[in-house]
């Protein structure tokens, strides 16, 4: 039988894996509905509305899938199932909005299929969630580029 996932979500960036370049590797999902037709978007953690799932892949993750995933848990409470790799997304931020806070990072998407949302999960204290059509997602995301990347490279019905 698969162990529980945590309950405890990850702070920090010790176990944080860089890319050549010192750029901080982001593992994040596009959550799909079984038909295609609704995206889950959770409340970001700062200022930004409604995001997907993502965060710093860590030394002790064998891959960014299984960082992805983990974050999926984490931040939505959701147990996925990766369907395809929708590959890696450059930060586009400009110079000032790059800080020692919010490092120059690259993204790696994933598109999942949700197989269970549970309603207590790590961050459920301090994040909802809703599942969203492509048009409203396009809308939350506008003023995050890679997010809207990776959410118009997956198969989600527009």
């Amino acid at each position: 039988m698969a162990q529980a996932p945590s309950m405890v979500s990850r702070v920090g960036r010790t176990n944080q894996r860089y890319g050549a370049m010192g750029e901080r590797l982001v593992a994040g999902v596009v959550p799909l509905s079984a038909d295609k037709t609704k995206v889950l978007m959770i409340q970001s953690a700062g200022p930004g509305g409604w995001v997907l799932p993502k965060g710093g892949w860590e030394l002790d993750e064998a891959t960014p899938q299984q960082a992805a995933c983990r974050e999926a848990w984490e931040e939505a409470g959701v147990i996925c199932s990766i369907k395809a790799d929708l590959g890696q997304i450059k930060d586009t931020r400009p110079p000032p909005s790059v800080t020692p806070q919010a490092p120059k990072a690259s993204y790696h998407f994933f598109e999942v299929t949700v197989d269970r949302e549970e309603s207590k999960w790590p961050e459920s204290h301090k994040r909802t969630r809703r599942w969203v059509s492509f048009a409203e997602a396009e809308i939350a995301l506008a003023n995050r580029p890679e997010l809207l990347e990776a959410l118009r490279r997956s198969s989600m019905k527009r």
